[in-house]
């Protein structure tokens, strides 16, 4: 399978508390969130549904897991929604230490060796494991080379507080642009496939 990670960032490369009010939202005294509410149009809501739909699997941190099973898990209106269907529908891992009882349906948690884990994973034949939010194992599978295709949603908006995709330090990373496109509201999605290091100016 191709993992490929979805990330709704901000312009300054926030990604917390996108969707609306919630505890995860308030973390470390940010008070800024849902952000990405109302944010695209229909093109761009209907592009998201569909990356959701041609998923054959999906892999998530555990405080994203813990959303989205309080969410598209549980509520009936969210379930009956294309998204919901499509994350009910399918095998759903998480990466946690700390996660011992999931309450979503077909949930396994991965523990141990987590870069072999997925490694097997990926080793399955066809379909998509994708990676929504969760912007911890995003970081982690970055670095550890697992991750075949990025999607990046960028909300035009710059929030100046919260939890970034990627810290101020970290390895660094060349991409390559599959695709790109700029919505009528402003948000532009960027399909980017890891590229190995960047080259930098001679001194």
């Amino acid at each position: 399978m191709k993992l490929t990670t979805v990330t709704q960032v901000t312009i300054d490369g926030v990604t917390q508390g996108n969707g609306g009010a919630s505890d995860e939202d308030r973390r470390n005294g940010f008070e800024r969130g849902g952000w990405a509410l109302g944010a695209g149009d229909d093109e761009t809501r209907t592009f998201i549904t569909q990356t959701y739909q041609r998923a054959e699997a999906f892999l998530f941190g555990r405080r994203t897991y813990e959303l989205f099973a309080g969410s598209w898990g549980s509520i009936d209106q969210m379930r009956a929604h294309p998204i919901g269907v499509a994350l009910n529908e399918a095998p759903k891992y998480v990466a946690s230490t700390s996660l011992t009882a999931p309450r979503w349906e077909d949930t396994t948690v991965l523990r141990g060796d987590l870069a072999a884990a997925i490694s097997e994973l990926k080793a399955k034949p066809g379909g998509e494991l994708q990676v929504h939010g969760s912007g911890i194992l995003t970081r982690w599978l970055l670095e550890n080379d697992l991750v075949d295709e990025m999607i990046l949603i960028v909300i035009p908006v710059i929030l100046g507080q919260g939890a970034r995709l990627f810290p101020e330090t970290g390895p660094d990373l060349a991409l390559d642009l599959v695709e790109s496109r700029v919505d009528s509201k402003g948000v532009t999605i960027q399909v980017c496939r890891p590229a190995g290091r960047p080259r930098y100016a001679r001194a």
